[in-house]
């Protein structure tokens, strides 16, 4: 690897507690570290549920449209996705995320939101760290790729 290489970072935003929320800012840094690059993934909104202590268990596959506003949808549509993810050998929501921490890959809660959501450090998974929208944009600046997913 040369130095170029080594340098080279990336981010990505997740501010959606939901699998397509999720899963794509999960795979993309795991395969960033894989490449080499440093890779952060800052959780705003209600993305940030995602890295809260048993907040990945709760994350649903919510279909787009009004097939979504079906009373039950959600959880069939989990259950269908959760599936089709097995069947094409994609580690579960679970899978990823504990991925992505051995990785190296950096988890980072927006301070306004844990804020506005009355939350605390200790709501969270161990290794997130809470960093504010500007120390966040220092970091992105410097980076190669960012992301808003």
């Amino acid at each position: 690897m040369n130095e170029q290489e080594k340098s080279l970072s990336c981010t990505f935003i997740c501010s959606r507690d939901t699998y397509d929320g999720a899963v794509p800012p999960l795979i993309l840094s795991i395969n960033a570290r894989r490449l080499g690059m440093e890779a952060t993934v800052f959780f705003t909104f209600m993305g940030v549920n995602v890295i809260k202590k048993n907040g990945v268990k709760k994350c649903k596959f919510i279909p787009p449209g009004p097939l979504g506003a079906i009373p039950g949808m959600a959880d069939v549509a989990t259950k269908m996705m959760k599936k089709k993810m097995e069947k094409a050998g994609i580690p579960s929501l679970e899978e990823l995320l504990e991925m992505a921490q051995l990785e190296g890959v950096k988890f980072v809660a927006c301070k306004m939101t844990v804020d506005m959501m009355e939350m605390r450090e200790g709501d969270f998974i161990d290794g997130v760290s809470i960093q504010t929208a500007e120390e966040y944009l220092k970091q992105a600046i410097k980076c190669h790729i960012n992301m808003f997913i």
